[in-house]
């Protein structure tokens, strides 16, 4: 498959991380993904995507024209189709409520139909981009309507979380919460409250996922990987502790998924490739 992408310009880039064509016939059908630092939003312009949650297992949903998708706390599988053609965004943690007017606590691991939030509008993105064709015209149109939709001033809640997040984001996960508060010169008990409207879970939570993704983000299985300094470079008390937060975000133990991304390597400079893992 063939990914490009584009950081938008500000203050889109306050919010997210970046806006993407995919296309192509995918290497893997299947993949896990692990909980990763941010929401989504899909424009599907080819055959279904199937979705499901692996802890615990469930029934696959299928995903057909467009639909937002909040923070996922739990790992969950991706099945595309023989052909893919899909436009995203990759939202911060806290980007998505700046253009749904959606807290994201009601977004949280779930997916949700892009004309479900944008009223009657997924059908004049879909012809547009169609028509478009261009894959740079493409994410310029997208950035041009996520900023139509941009909220003019954010609340006070989104302001907080989305400068409180920041900081988060830049330190990796690695920066205490009380660090947190006190910058924002607030408590600990009203920058929770905020995080779990805005994001849907507390600020202690989102720091796991950033450091998470900060360890396997870091891993090159090809070749000999010290997990010990992984562990410390990432911002783990040590490596036994690394080594759960691995099994609980991936449901594999670091060795087992080294063997796996040696059997399946990902591709270079494929970013879809880094984080989620080759399912079988």
């Amino acid at each position: 498959m063939q990914y490009i992408g584009r950081v938008p310009a500000p203050p889109l880039d306050r919010f997210i991380d970046d806006i993407y064509c995919l296309s192509g016939m995918p290497r893997h059908r299947r993949m896990l993904v692990p909980p990763m630092p941010s929401a989504h939003l899909f424009i599907n312009l080819g055959e279904p995507i199937r979705l499901w949650d692996r802890d615990p297992p469930a029934s696959p949903s299928t995903l057909i024209d467009g639909w937002f998708m909040g923070l996922r706390t739990k790992r969950f599988v991706v099945e595309y189709s023989a052909h893919v053609r899909l436009v995203g965004v990759h939202f911060k943690p806290w980007g998505i409520a700046a253009f749904t007017g959606i807290p994201g606590i009601e977004l949280l691991d779930r997916c949700v139909p892009v004309d479900a939030v944008w009223q009657r509008s997924l059908d004049r993105i879909r012809e547009q981009v169609h028509a478009i064709g261009s894959p740079a015209r493409t994410l310029g149109f997208v950035e041009r309507e996520l900023r139509s939709r941009l909220t003019e001033t954010p609340t006070r809640s989104l302001d907080l979380v989305s400068h409180t997040g920041a900081r988060l984001a830049s330190a990796y996960g690695s920066m205490p919460v009380t660090a947190l508060t006190e910058a924002a010169g607030v408590s600990g008990n009203h920058l929770a409250a905020q995080f779990k409207s805005q994001i849907g879970v507390t600020p202690k939570r989102v720091a796991r996922i950033y450091r998470f993704a900060r360890l396997i983000l870091s891993v090159d299985a090809r070749r000999p990987v010290d997990w010990s300094e992984f562990a410390h470079s990432a911002g783990y008390f040590d490596q036994a502790h690394s080594s759960r937060e691995f099994k609980d975000f991936t449901g594999y133990t670091p060795t087992e998924y080294l063997a796996l991304r040696r059997k399946f390597p990902a591709e270079d400079g494929f970013p879809p490739d880094a984080g989620p893992i080759p399912f079988e």
